[in-house]
């Protein structure tokens, strides 16, 4: 995985002018060529693929929304998860004033605590990039 360093620039945050790493990421995936390239180790065409997945996408969308987390196999947990500003005292939260909004949390599928998603990454640093 490539990483860049990069400084801090949100003056708000407790961090701001301190340096961290950032992941580059190269291309985005579609979802067309995504089924279509799946759809090869199957007997199903990409189009068949592509309904399924919408289908799905669609149930695990109506679930989250329910308030349900949803975990596939071998993927992960989904989750919402609500970002609200915080409150002295419980009788004053009011969610239009203090809810700030939701956030789509994963967690990959882990067997032994280490997800499998994040084994044997290793950590290159993009030359590309000029640093400040």
């Amino acid at each position: 995985m490539r990483y860049r360093v990069k400084k801090e620039t949100k003056p708000t945050l407790k961090n701001y002018g301190k340096y961290k790493a950032v992941a580059v990421h190269n291309q985005t995936i579609e979802s067309r060529k995504l089924y279509e390239e799946a759809a090869r180790g199957t007997g199903i065409s990409g189009g068949v693929l592509e309904g399924l997945m919408m289908t799905v996408a669609e149930t695990v969308w109506r679930h989250l929304r329910m308030g349900d987390k949803v975990r596939l196999k071998e993927f992960g947990l989904l989750k919402l998860e609500i970002e609200s500003e915080k409150v002295d005292d419980p009788k004053t939260f009011r969610a239009k004033k203090h809810i700030r909004g939701v956030r789509l949390h994963f967690i990959p599928e882990s067997e032994s605590g280490s997800p499998e998603l994040y084994r044997d990454i290793t950590y290159e640093r993009d030359k590309t990039f000029k640093e400040e």
